[in-house]
């Protein structure tokens, strides 16, 4: 349903059968976006009788109207008898744009109505339990209070999750390599590098790795058991592959940084995952011009259309906290 504009009168030149028609030497007048409105309804409508119809006004309203839009412009946009409502070639080509100018104003006042309605009722998140953990643990309190109204479901998994058949709003995912095309509307969230940490202990008794050959010397906390090797890459392009000595091996990123801050060897993991710890000085940075890859997080929901104003909250508020970290 468009939105109901008030229909105010604008002034208008008083008609008579001596007024001469307008030409491009006269004073052009502001078109009235309440006008432009009115001729794409009618149409549409296809008529005056039926926009009138449509909008709960009179059609004396809707017809005095265009044909004050029509005065204004100096040129006949629709022809119209008791019997035939026809466009114009020139009212054709108007009719492109002003009804791209009233998708544009009703976009706009959604904007502004968004922001008067304060978001409410309940979202549904899935994601990953590292992302979880080390991307919404802190951010997702903060939206509580920032949206008193709005409440959070949050479903941490690492198995598959169908949004749509399980009723999901949002689902944030954090992946290495681009996400396939799904039919769900994809909003980048962050992407960080995979660097390589350990604690000040482990590298004051092993020794502080110079070039990434000197992995082989130390002890590696890789994802699985079946991960025996980093693939590593320099800030001008340059590839290599090391393989550490495998110390201890899991699937849960949280278990591998509890095993590096403890000492027993040299872990990867996203930046975001070992900030606070790098910060509190319980782990430090190791060869900081290699990564070991990147990640992206994404936020992927059904559909931009329709979506409730607490969902909308809700990503514009993990958007805004991502840009500031």
């Amino acid at each position: 349903m468009r939105t109901r504009w008030p229909w105010k009168r604008a002034p208008c030149r008083q008609r008579n059968a001596n007024a001469r028609s307008t030409s491009v030497d006269d004073e052009a007048r502001p078109l009235n976006l309440n006008d432009l409105q009115l001729f794409v309804q009618a149409v549409e409508s296809g008529g005056f009788a039926a926009a009138a119809r449509r909008l709960g006004i009179p059609k004396s309203t809707v017809s005095k109207r265009v044909a004050e839009l029509e005065d204004g412009l100096g040129a006949r946009l629709i022809q119209r008898t008791s019997r035939s409502f026809t466009l114009t070639d020139v009212g054709r080509d108007f009719l492109d744009h002003a009804r791209a100018v009233v998708i544009e104003a009703e976009a706009a006042e959604s904007v502004v109505r968004r922001r008067q309605v304060e978001p409410r009722g309940v979202v549904k998140i899935t994601t990953s339990v590292p992302t979880a953990q080390f991307q919404l643990a802190d951010r997702l309190p903060l939206l509580a209070l920032a949206h008193p109204k709005v409440r959070v479901e949050l479903h941490a998994t690492d198995r598959f999750v169908d949004m749509v058949q399980e009723g999901f709003d949002i689902a944030v995912r954090s992946h290495f390599a681009p996400l396939p095309a799904s039919g769900l509307v994809q909003r980048r969230l962050s992407g960080e590098p995979i660097i390589l940490v350990a604690s000040p202990g482990y590298l004051s008794g092993r020794g502080k790795p110079r070039r990434p050959e000197d992995l082989g010397e130390h002890d590696g906390l890789l994802t699985s058991a079946m991960a025996t090797q980093w693939r590593l890459r320099g800030r001008v392009g340059e590839a290599v592959t090391v393989v550490p000595r495998v110390r201890m091996s899991a699937d849960e990123s949280l278990v591998l940084l509890k095993a590096a801050t403890a000492g027993l060897g040299i872990v990867c993991l996203p930046e975001s995952f070992t900030r606070a710890d790098v910060e509190a000085q319980r782990l430090t940075r190791v060869l900081p011009a290699w990564t070991a890859g990147a990640v992206t997080t994404t936020i992927l929901t059904p559909h931009r259309r329709g979506q409730l104003p607490a969902v909308r909250a809700v990503i514009d508020f993990l958007m805004a906290k991502a840009d500031e970290a």
